[in-house]
């Protein structure tokens, strides 16, 4: 039984082109591009499965909850096994529990529902910044980065084609609205999925730390939400001002990471930032610039903190 009371809105929203899905915890934006018959019918199908997700996903919370390797069942639902596969998949043997992709794979979930007999152009479902995305042939799909959730400014653009491959974009840190056992201010991720770049990002994140520093507050995540799957490990709550020494060997420890994932195929690209400092990773020739900078797969090329 859900734990959560709250009305369920289905509505588009006032520029009339996007479609506002909310239940509980779940808070999606949705655009497609295409015919008025084919977007009206794509939205239609996103309203038909929408009610049934979070009724779907607490049904198996706690097997969601449980990490990696100590799983007493296997999940049943569409979602939760997209998770539990997921992330057993990225985790590579480190601590993460299948809730790791939760947002991704609810994004991925209503995008397939949406696209089923549709022809459309472009469609993404945004899941709180984690995003799963459609791109006919010849689309073409900019993405802001930021690099610092607290002022919002975009630092770099993800100029991304049909041709790269790229179904999900998803970034995490400790400023964000999920706790972080890692220190980056952001860290985002072009995947083939947005499950699998909602993992990868949090994992990368989590990577980027400094263990017992002391500009680092940490508190045990139980503490700050009681029924978090991270449980009593402590997690992030503030970062004071590091030497750029400290931050870049923060850095090199996620990007270290996030190179055996590209290297594994496991992602496409990946961006981290830590108070001014910078990496960007690139797969394939999916174009990152920023200001008066153009990047093409040139591994640890730096772009500017803002735009």
């Amino acid at each position: 039984m859900t734990p959560f009371s709250d009305t369920i809105v289905m509505e588009m929203l006032s520029d009339g082109r996007r479609l506002h899905l909310r239940n509980g915890p779940i808070d999606l934006i949705i655009e497609v591009c295409g015919t008025a018959g084919e977007v009206g019918a794509a939205y239609q199908q996103a309203r038909d499965i929408f009610s049934t997700i979070l009724t779907d996903l607490t049904d198996e919370l706690d097997i969601m909850r449980t990490p990696i390797g100590n799983q007493h069942a296997k999940p049943t639902g569409q979602i939760t096994k997209a998770m539990s596969q997921t992330a057993s998949r990225l985790s590579g043997g480190s601590f993460a529990t299948p809730m790791i992709c939760v947002a991704g794979a609810v994004a991925d979930y209503v995008l397939h529902a949406m696209l089923q007999g549709r022809n459309l152009q472009r469609a993404y479902v945004n899941n709180g910044g984690d995003i799963a995305l459609f791109l006919a042939p010849d689309q073409k799909f900019d993405v802001g980065i930021c690099a610092n959730p607290m002022t919002g400014v975009v630092a770099s653009v993800a100029q991304i084609s049909s041709a790269d491959g790229v179904g999900g974009i998803a970034t995490s840190g400790w400023r964000g609205r999920s706790h972080s056992l890692g220190i980056a201010d952001a860290v985002t991720v072009l995947a083939s999925n947005a499950a699998m770049a909602d993992a990868a990002a949090t994992l990368i994140a989590n990577a980027i730390d400094l263990p017992g520093h002391s500009n680092i507050t940490r508190a045990p995540a139980h503490d700050l939400s009681p029924d978090s799957d991270l449980r009593g490990r402590f997690v992030t709550t503030d970062v004071t001002k590091l030497s750029t020494f400290d931050a870049n060997t923060a850095l090199d420890a996620g990007r270290i990471l996030a190179q055996c994932m590209i290297d594994q195929s496991l992602i496409l690209a990946a961006y981290g930032s830590l108070q001014g400092e910078f990496f960007v990773l690139d797969q394939k020739s999916i174009n990152l610039k920023g200001s008066n900078v153009t990047y093409l797969d040139t591994l640890n090329q730096k772009v500017p903190a803002y735009a």
